[in-house]
């Protein structure tokens, strides 16, 4: 255990879409242009909003999931990812207290209380005055154990809402107002399907966040904020982590395919990997011409739709993962890597050749084909999951499969909770490879890295 050197609060709202993001990233900003060291958390299973989390923070973000993760693990995560931040801000997800249960079972309000932390609630004005005090006395009755340090105003048009807001708020609740952002006259965030474009898309981010920066400095209380967040106890990794790496095998190699169109990557699961003995290497599927020497292959998610062009005409390298995993280097992909070892991916009515390992064509939809949490047990033999492992995880999906010739019993993954690939079931396997629409969480399956980790090492040991 060490001295208290940071200090943490929680940014939540009262639904999505309050603005919730908009004050984080700006906290996370303004505080680093301060000198500051920030250290920024994301409530739930989140890629996007953790992206932009590490942009305005210039540091990691972590993902910390009650669903997902155990009370235990993420305490350990919070605490030994604070080391050396001044700061630490946990932006949450949906509302304060949705949940997956009517309880609010998961929620952000129950993160904020696992964690001891108190919660600046930003609040959407848009069309309302006195109301909001109705809501926010609303949330600070609902769960008495909960803290509600401040409220953040957003979406304010004029001075006198914002007026006749706080002085209603601080009338009729014990909640202090921290200031109030305005309506903007454009969105600070691109935006696209269910929230923002993820930030290695947008062009305008150091804009973006030079912004927010002068926006958070001009319109809220900054000392007050800062005086709201509580001091916190840092700690080390627990001993079960550092166990895992005092057994960590050496001199595997594995590829991670990192670009614009496969971005989507939990950093606890690339550190996992390291920890298990792994070294890393990035990888461009629009620009390389083929793998390097590889003794494993990771594919994660993102939108390879936005640049299905680029990576079907990078056709010599499409041919090397072909080539490569049918000479069995394991390969893990999720949800974008799925799609990118189909045979084809249509869009517009344009048909775009990719990988082609497995026999699959995949199409756009505009609304979510998949959304939410998921729970899979291996059913049938594949390279990384044993028959009966288990497994929660998360989707997140707006392609569809439009042509595939297989059986739902061929897949080795069955669905417990979520959609999967098709008909309940998930898990394309063939060779040494895995290809799923589900993510799973290193932190909430430490065994996936152990698991992906073996499989190379056996390959690299088959070759020697």
């Amino acid at each position: 255990m060490t001295d208290a050197s940071a200090h943490a609060l929680v940014v939540a709202g009262l639904s999505g879409g309050a603005g919730k993001s908009v004050v984080s990233v700006g906290l996370a900003a303004y505080w680093r242009s301060r000198g500051k060291t920030v250290a920024p958390f994301k409530k739930g299973p989140d890629y996007i909003d953790a992206g932009w989390l590490h942009s305005g923070a210039g540091r990691e973000c972590r993902n910390l999931d009650p669903y997902l993760m155990t009370e235990e693990r993420i305490r350990d995560s919070f605490l030994s990812h604070l080391d050396g931040a001044d700061i630490g801000l946990v932006e949450g997800n949906r509302g304060l207290y949705d949940g997956v249960t009517a309880h609010g079972g998961y929620s952000t309000a129950e993160l904020a209380m696992m964690l001891e932390l108190p919660v600046i609630l930003v609040v959407n004005c848009t069309k309302m005055t006195r109301t909001v005090a109705s809501l926010v006395l609303g949330v600070t009755q609902f769960e008495k154990d909960l803290k509600i340090g401040g409220v953040i105003l957003n979406q304010v048009a004029t001075g006198r809402q914002q007026r006749i807001i706080t002085e209603a708020v601080e009338h009729y609740t014990d909640v202090k107002v921290l200031g109030a952002m305005p309506r903007l006259k454009h969105d600070i965030f691109p935006m696209r399907h269910l929230g923002m474009i993820p930030y290695q898309e947008y062009d305008g981010t150091s804009e973006a966040l030079d912004y927010l920066v002068d926006v958070v400095r001009d319109n809220l209380d900054i000392d007050a904020i800062e005086n709201t967040a509580v001091p916190v106890v840092q700690r080390t990794e627990s001993t079960e982590i550092v166990d895992r790496k005092r057994g960590a095998r050496q001199d595997v190699t594995i590829g991670v395919i990192q670009d614009v169109a496969f971005q989507f990557y939990y950093p606890e699961n690339l550190e996992a990997l390291e920890r298990c003995g792994a070294t890393l290497v990035s990888i461009n599927a629009l620009e390389d011409e083929e793998l390097p020497p590889l003794d494993g292959l990771y594919i994660g998610g993102g939108f390879p739709e936005t640049s299905a062009q680029l990576l079907s005409e990078n056709r010599r390298f499409r041919e090397s993962v072909k080539e490569e995993a049918e000479n069995g280097l394991p390969v893990y992909a999720e949800c974008g890597g799925l799609i990118y070892l189909g045979r084809e991916l249509v869009i517009d009515g344009c048909g775009y050749p990719l990988v082609g390992l497995f026999d699959v064509c995949f199409g756009m939809e505009r609304k979510p084909q998949a959304h939410g949490y998921s729970i899979f047990t291996a059913t049938s033999e594949n390279p990384f999951y044993p028959v009966g492992f288990q497994a929660k995880g998360h989707e997140f999906r707006y392609s569809t499969v439009l042509d595939w010739g297989g059986r739902s019993d061929e897949l080795t993954l069955k669905m417990e909770r979520g959609t999967g690939f098709v008909d309940g079931y998930d898990g394309l396997s063939k060779y040494n490879v895995l290809a799923l629409y589900t993510h799973v969480h290193a932190e909430g399956t430490p065994e996936w890295a152990e698991f992906f980790v073996e499989r190379c090492w056996c390959r690299k040991q088959e070759r020697l």
